[in-house]
């Protein structure tokens, strides 16, 4: 089946009904060679119906579904193609309403899937820690204090996010109890001896121990010194904003991970073709999230 398509109208024409949708996520999915979810095997057979298979080890019958993200659900694999596709390709995602309109689903089922997406899409262990130049800075979600009640205002009620942007490589983004995590978690994820730009915070102050610390002072209206400054984790700040005060208006405390783990996905990859996105994507959808566990508090 030909996969090298660049837009949404193209994969459909591609994957017209949901036969077509099953060969192409199996060939993804299994393009090593098909596995049971449920213990591993690769002794795999296929039923006539081309839609669910059997272990020949632990004989269990299970579809493509199964192990993923989209287990348990009555949405069609085509439909959820559909919605991997809008989640990976559109800059700022979408909102559960317009998925919802673009399905033909429920809001609450869309919200569902969208929250399933970015669990596929969540911050996983690391391979290696980030080095060279890497941009630190912290971002506090929560809106406008004008737009809130006097008890409900200050930065102390907001979440924070931390950014670490490796100049011509990765960014990680993670979610802070409160700044006096900041620093430890740079410790963390960044290699010893790597040049570490922040703005004047001054949490980062014991850096030059470990690190070439670098720093810009926006307080005195300073933003860059040739190539020490914080404008690209800056710009991502903006794009992350943009989504969620401009596609979602507001995100709770609780979930606000979720969508920034989905933005840094993209944001990772936004050099890849629409196709191979995807593909990537898909490949990543193991793990099951469940209702139940999605609410929790």
């Amino acid at each position: 089946m030909q996969r090298h398509f660049s837009s949404l109208i193209e994969m459909t024409k591609i994957i017209p009904n949901e036969e077509k949708a099953i060969e192409y996520f199996r060939a993804v999915r299994w393009a090593r060679g098909a596995f049971c979810p449920f213990c591993g095997s690769v002794k795999v057979y296929d039923f006539a119906d081309k839609r669910s298979h059997k272990c020949g080890d632990c004989r269990k019958r299970f579809s493509i579904k199964v192990g993923t993200v989209m287990e348990g659900t009555k949405i069609g694999v085509r439909e959820w193609l559909m919605a991997m596709w809008m989640v990976t390709s559109h800059k700022k995602g979408i909102a559960s309403t317009q998925l919802a309109k673009d399905l033909g689903v429920t809001q609450k089922t869309a919200w569902f899937m969208l929250h399933r997406l970015r669990h596929a899409a969540r911050t996983r262990s690391f391979n290696r820690p980030l080095e060279g130049i890497v941009e630190v800075d912290e971002a506090f979600m929560g809106g406008k204090d004008k737009n809130k009640h006097a008890d409900k205002r200050g930065l102390q009620k907001k979440s924070i996010v931390l950014g670490m942007l490796e100049r011509g490589g990765e960014l990680r983004t993670l979610i802070l109890r409160h700044l006096g995590e900041a620093a430890p978690t740079v410790r963390e994820h960044v290699f010893t001896g790597s040049a570490v730009i922040t703005d004047e915070f001054t949490g980062y102050a014991r850096f030059s121990d470990e690190y070439l610390h670098l720093s810009v002072n926006h307080s005195a209206g300073e933003y860059g010194r040739g190539r020490i400054h914080t404008n690209s984790i800056e710009g991502y700040w903006s794009q992350l904003k943009r989504q969620i005060y401009g596609i979602h208006h507001w995100v709770s405390a609780k979930h606000l991970f979720r969508y920034a783990d989905e933005n840094a996905w993209r944001f990772n990859r936004r050099s890849v073709a629409e196709a191979v996105r995807l593909d990537e994507f898909i490949a990543r959808l193991d793990g099951r999230l469940t209702y139940k566990a999605l609410i929790a508090n």
